[in-house]
């Protein structure tokens, strides 16, 4: 008999995790770099060690502050029916949306993940969607209905955003593949980290502060030649 130690996690939730931060998930995501584009035009990023600081900035005064904190809170406000929660986060988090593609980005992946949740069956009559959900509300959603725990949610969207930052500089970029494993091996343990301190926040220090991002994205809307939306 073996003696390894049984998983504690569901593995029916574990594989809606997974189908959830998949890259083949038909919602679009591919089409946006979150202002890196921008980034590797300017030549603020143009190597694996540039590139590496981005992401390890982006997740520690961003991520952690922002996304992962209120996918928590609404997360939780999905499991305890309160809409009135589920809109105040959702309209909070869209008001720290400092350019016009970013928030293009939040709404329309939210949309898109709200029409492909209700093709599955998988939108709740109460609490009610609020107005304009965008992607991070409806990631916890969708997390919930899958039975996904709020922590195992966390990652795994911190998760899909690494994964779509390399695939961006991949195409971007003169960086290999090996290249884009060893920012991963680097960087799974901060993903970790950034879900651990998120989780321990209050409230009131909620706030992403990435102004070299929101400048990227806000010189994006007139980069002369691009492959992303933003």
């Amino acid at each position: 008999m073996s003696t390894e130690p049984v998983s504690q996690h569901d593995p029916l939730a574990l594989a809606g995790l997974m189908q959830l931060v998949s890259p083949a998930l038909p919602i679009g995501a591919f089409a946006w770099s979150q202002g890196l584009e921008s980034a590797l035009e300017l030549g603020w990023v143009e190597d694996e060690a540039s590139l590496g600081e981005w992401l390890a900035g982006v997740l520690d005064d961003g991520l952690t502050r922002c996304e992962l904190p209120v996918l928590a809170r609404a997360h939780r406000a999905w499991a305890e029916g309160d809409a009135d929660a589920l809109a105040h986060w959702n309209d909070w988090l869209q008001a720290n949306r400092e350019t016009r593609e970013l928030l293009e980005e939040e709404q329309r992946l939210g949309g898109t993940l709200v029409r492909l949740l209700r093709s599955l069956d998988q939108v709740p009559e109460t609490p009610a969607l609020p107005e304009t959900p965008g992607y991070v509300v409806v990631f916890a959603l969708a997390a919930r209905v899958r039975g996904v725990s709020r922590q195992d949610a966390m990652l795994g969207f911190a998760w899909a955003w690494l994964e779509n930052q390399l695939t961006v500089a991949c195409k971007a970029l003169p960086l290999g593949q090996t290249s884009a494993q060893r920012l991963v091996e680097r960087l799974r343990p901060a993903l970790v980290t950034a879900v651990s301190e998120a989780l321990a926040l209050e409230d009131d220090e909620l706030g992403p502060a990435l102004p070299g991002l929101a400048l990227a994205s806000a010189l994006h809307e007139t980069q002369y030649s691009r492959l992303f939306r933003s």
